[in-house]
């Protein structure tokens, strides 16, 4: 069954690249580590604009879940349907989350924010060390994150789910029989990241003003 659109798979595994990318510039301080921040700030506005607009498996309203239904998942207790699993939902919504939260505290040590319209109000210096602290402290907390997210992805396709698999070709081998999910057209995937770089670009330039 197809369960991904090529946006949400090219989605993560750019997200997969760049973190690795800042996490290497960002511990040895060289390398373009301003630049690939951007790059993934302009990668997590477009996975917001593809969660509210995007494909059937995509959109956060479709595979949202709350804690007792992951843990009955996890008990094995419910079964998943088509995309994200309900642990899954969690994880994706924390790491997106985490992830959006380094990228403006590494906006805001950049001087990305300093020129946003009424920054001088909001963008004080006891928000600017909170920013800073998160920042450190998500820099070292982040890889544990992801090296569970990892181990379970890992785990799950030994056991016959075919997660990695399925980030790949987009298609999934499911335990019960589904309704297909709807997807869009990559064209609007395409006019959502524009608008995502456009956000990005838009930034940069009242930065530099």
């Amino acid at each position: 069954m197809q369960v991904w659109d090529l946006a949400i798979r090219v989605y993560h595994w750019l997200q997969a690249l760049l973190f690795f990318g800042l996490l290497a510039t960002g511990y040895t301080e060289t390398g373009p580590h301003i630049p690939l921040g951007l790059m993934l700030f302009t990668l997590l506005v477009w996975r917001l604009g593809w969660g509210l607009f995007g494909s059937e498996t995509a959109r956060f309203a479709n595979f949202s879940s709350s804690p007792s239904e992951a843990w009955r998942y996890l008990q094995g207790m419910d079964n998943a349907g088509a995309g994200h699993n309900p642990a899954g939902a969690w994880m994706v919504f924390s790491l997106i989350t985490l992830l959006l939260i380094q990228c403006i505290s590494g906006l805001a040590l950049g001087g990305f924010l300093d020129r946003l319209p009424f920054a001088q109000l909001w963008l004080t210096d006891l928000v600017a060390d909170v920013l800073t602290s998160m920042h450190m402290l998500l820099a070292k907390g982040l890889p544990w994150i992801v090296s569970i997210h990892v181990g379970a992805a890992i785990l799950y396709q030994f056991r016959g789910h075919g997660l990695i698999t399925a980030m790949i070709t987009g298609r999934q081998k499911m335990p019960l029989i589904l309704p297909e999910p709807s997807f869009v057209s990559p064209k609007r995937a395409l006019f959502v990241l524009l608008g995502a770089v456009f956000v990005t670009m838009a930034m940069v330039v009242l930065s530099m003003e």
